[in-house]
């Protein structure tokens, strides 16, 4: 089983990192913790071209491939964009956070696989913040603002807040409703608990990054390995004794300074 995220194909030097990326073996899973590209078209054809190398693909969505780009010919917003993309992926047989979650019966199984969409609330604010307001003023003070704020329309939820509520309320009923023998592998974009932020080197930039009300999903739900993206901060850390792999690519110019030719792709079992 094996993990990538923040691919971002629309810059030609994570292109020939992608046209790289191939399985280990014939039987080979591959998680993708989001973040694809932006335009719907180039999502399809980078999960398509996965899906033919590696055995199973498992998609979460991150937060470039629910923007409604002002060149992409796709111009639905928020739940409908989201909507579409699954029914994209099951088109063209790649797991999506709506279909019935696989289990892997590989080494180190058997482990029900989760992917994830939860967005974020605002959540994780700097200190002295003690609202959302006031924490978006702070971003936009210093000049650390997401581009979340411009493309990712939360529709027909009245924010993304209330439409990042309405997931978690679904998504636990269906964590939930698990086999409770079998311990799990939580794939989502955005980290789970609030500590893998603490590195990031604008601060304001972590009420973007998650929520709060997952902060016990990883040993609630008995996870033996939590995958995210997102920070574009690749690294093993452990928290309340669960594995979490940040395991994204990012973009070339944060990716050039740590190798010339990266491998993005994560063993996780």
């Amino acid at each position: 089983m094996l993990a990538v995220s923040d691919l971002h194909v629309s810059h030609a030097e994570n292109r020939r990192v992608f046209d790289r990326l191939r399985p280990t073996s014939p039987d080979d899973w591959l998680i993708v913790a989001g973040d694809v590209a932006e335009m719907f078209a180039e999502v399809e054809k980078a999960l398509r071209g996965l899906r033919d190398r590696f055995r199973r693909v498992i998609w979460a969505p991150g937060n470039h491939e629910l923007w409604t780009h002002p060149d992409d010919p796709v111009r639905l917003r928020g739940e409908q964009r989201y909507q579409a993309l699954v029914r994209m992926c099951r088109d063209i047989g790649v797991l999506t956070p709506e279909d019935e979650y696989p289990v892997w019966r590989g080494a180190g199984g058997p482990v029900t696989v989760v992917p994830l969409f939860q967005l974020y609330d605002y959540s994780f604010r700097v200190p002295g913040a003690h609202t959302k307001e006031e924490a978006l003023r702070r971003a936009y003070e210093a000049g650390v603002v997401c581009t979340d704020e411009m493309l990712l329309h939360p529709d027909p939820y009245p924010s993304r807040e209330e439409w990042c509520w309405d997931r978690i309320r679904k998504t636990e009923r269906r964590l939930d409703a698990l086999d409770p023998t079998l311990p799990t592998v939580l794939v989502s974009h955005w980290p789970l608990v609030r500590r893998p932020t603490d590195v990031l080197w604008f601060p304001d930039f972590a009420q973007w990054c998650g929520t709060e009300r997952t902060a016990d999903w990883h040993t609630r739900y008995r996870a033996v390995v939590a995958v995210y993206g997102h920070l574009h901060i690749p690294r093993t850390t452990e928290y309340d004794g669960v594995r979490f792999e940040e395991v994204s690519l990012g973009y070339p110019r944060e990716w050039s300074r740590r190798a010339a030719e990266p491998d993005p792709i994560r063993r996780i079992l």
